[in-house]
């Protein structure tokens, strides 16, 4: 920019402005810089003492909220927004990873409402799963330990999930799974109507399903205990 304004290429006080507004607005850097614009020079230089208290502050944020503190106190603050993570994991399962819920264009309020109903029921009922499996999954069993440890601390992960990460096995020897592939090992479970060979269209039929191994009874046992 000074060689431009020395060489006489950039001339004026608004054109200068002007060409510098656009590089400080790029990387936001007006904040941090003192400019002495005139017609035939420029000058700056940093704002030190500028710089030195944002450095202060780097990282840190506040968090702000109308609810009283008798019913949420400052740690609860912070664990319910970090939660907010929660919620973007819900529309990404809803949108590509788990329910694939595809686009389906309604021009009627109701359709609206019952469309979005049944993508935030099919999310409620995955959440339930995903809960209830948690001793099959990657998943951190010990949950309890969220609503005690230090909200601004990273998060850990306790020493028998880590175990289930590096091991890829349960205590009994079963690998673990992701939601995704346990649902895949659940589905080789079926039910067939037969009829006994060699009979006519109109002998008697009878249901034959596919017996559970281990894993998959674990599943099903799970899943009732789920309480809604």
């Amino acid at each position: 920019m000074r060689g431009m304004v020395a060489r006489g290429t950039l001339k004026g006080r608004e054109a200068i402005g002007v060409r510098i507004g656009k590089v400080v607005n790029k990387y936001k850097v007006a904040k941090h810089i003192r400019l002495d614009i005139h017609d035939d020079r420029v000058e700056f230089q940093i704002d030190e003492p500028r710089v030195a208290a944002e450095a202060a502050l780097d990282g840190i944020y506040v968090i702000r909220t109308s609810v009283p503190a008798e019913r949420l106190d400052a740690a609860d603050a912070v664990r319910h927004y970090k939660r907010l993570s929660d919620v973007e994991r819900a529309f990404r399962s809803l949108k590509t990873i788990d329910l694939k819920v595809r686009p389906i264009r309604h021009r009627l309020e109701e359709r609206v409402r019952a469309h979005i109903f049944l993508c935030l029921l099919a999310y409620y009922v995955e959440w339930h799963m995903r809960e209830a499996w948690r001793p099959l999954l990657f998943s951190d069993e010990d949950q309890a330990a969220k609503q005690t440890r230090d909200p601004v601390a990273p998060a850990k992960r306790s020493a028998a999930a880590l175990r289930k990460v590096h091991t890829k096995v349960l205590a009994d020897g079963t690998p673990v799974h992701s939601f995704s592939t346990l649902l895949k090992d659940l589905s080789r479970i079926v039910r067939n109507v037969c009829r006994q060979r060699g009979a006519g269209p109109e002998a008697p039929t009878f249901e034959l399903v596919t017996t559970p191994d281990s894993t998959q009874q674990r599943a099903y046992d799970l899943l009732k205990t789920i309480a809604v």
